[in-house]
């Protein structure tokens, strides 16, 4: 693998890992309906160790407005409850015998227009990183050229690749900005 090469991998790898985190970002902001992907993340006790919910528990969603987790160890349904209520998830865990319900409020007007804000710097928090490492890859090309390590046309096409990368990565971004904007102003 050249070295050009080696730059458009290490930056698209680069672009990938920051518009997912913008997506797994997006999918633990609460909107009207229930997710499991809400508590997934929240990490409980277990023995000692912090491990996520999802490793301990069958996650499901019987109706929109309702989240059922079901501990596979049924001692672990206080610790599930505790850690719940010490997130900031802004729901009331109740324990149900060997089972957490998780009612999901309705989101007031208000509390919906701060997700979307939210969501946005979420977004572009993502666009930035982005950004950031076209900047990066971009310098790196130059330097090759500079260094003649690489022709003019060469560098001319990594430059005009990692462009390119740099538009679909931030295309997805505001595609999933979109989709969670939807989400979050449905009533």
């Amino acid at each position: 693998m050249t070295q050009l090469e080696t730059i458009l991998h290490d930056a698209e790898d680069k672009m990938k890992k920051a518009a997912g985190n913008v997506s797994r970002a997006f999918n633990e902001l609460r909107g009207g309906r229930a997710s499991t992907s809400l508590v997934e993340s929240v990490k409980v006790d277990y023995y000692g160790t912090p491990t996520p919910i999802k490793q301990l528990a069958t996650l499901s969603t019987p109706e929109p407005r309702l989240l059922v987790i079901q501990p596979w160890d049924a001692n672990l349904v206080s610790a599930v409850v505790q850690a719940i209520q010490k997130s900031d998830l802004g729901v009331t865990p109740q324990a149900d015998g060997k089972l957490v319900r998780v009612p999901v409020p309705a989101l007031t007007k208000e509390r919906r227009d701060e997700l979307d804000h939210l969501a946005r710097k979420m977004a572009e928090d993502g666009r930035i990183a982005i950004r950031t490492v076209r900047r990066d890859a971009n310098e790196a090309v130059k330097k090759l050229e500079k260094d003649k390590l690489a022709s003019r046309d060469e560098a001319f096409k990594a430059q005009e690749r990692v462009q390119k990368l740099t538009d679909q990565h931030i295309h997805s971004i505001d595609e999933h900005l979109q989709a969670k904007e939807q989400e979050l102003l449905a009533v």
